[in-house]
């Protein structure tokens, strides 16, 4: 679990709260307002990952453990420079801005209406570290294609 602050006010969230599962890399990014709380956090967990993915039995972060006490799983702290949290960390943070700042290049202020395409351009993505995407990692399939609206054929 992982924020990524200090982004421009978009839709009055500037903060995006990272989940991804260790195993297959599959990312979900959520829009936050800053300053954000435990609850609101809590919240967003429980509406984005907890109704496709269950509880999990730990989360590796350097946040505060108040709020994994309130979402009752187990915290395994990672620290500041740790090598192989904060590589995995910081390679999903630079694809993440990478990708933001490609599709809200001209409107920098309406990255939230991007970030459902850049999810799903990060988990239909190779990755190296599992030789397949993070969609075929959790699904067990190639996603799907998604072909052009053609007026002549539909």
């Amino acid at each position: 679990m992982n924020f990524v602050e200090g982004l421009p006010v978009s839709q009055s969230k500037s903060t995006i709260l990272v989940v991804v599962d260790r195993l297959t890399k599959y990312g979900h990014f959520m829009a936050l307002h800053h300053p954000f709380t435990i609850a609101s956090v809590a919240y967003e967990y429980f509406q984005q990952i907890y109704k496709l993915h269950g509880a999990p039995e730990s989360i590796v972060s350097d946040r505060d453990k108040d709020l994994f006490k309130y979402l009752r799983t187990q915290l395994h702290l990672s620290t500041a420079y740790h090598p192989q949290v904060d590589w995995q960390t910081e390679t999903l943070n630079k694809c993440l801005e990478s990708y933001l700042r490609c599709m809200s290049r001209e409107k920098p202020s309406e990255w939230v209406a991007w970030l459902p395409l850049v999810e799903w351009w990060y988990n239909t993505t190779y990755h190296s570290t599992i030789h397949m995407t993070s969609y075929e990692a959790l699904y067990g399939q190639e996603p799907p294609v998604h072909l052009p609206y053609l007026t002549e054929v539909s």
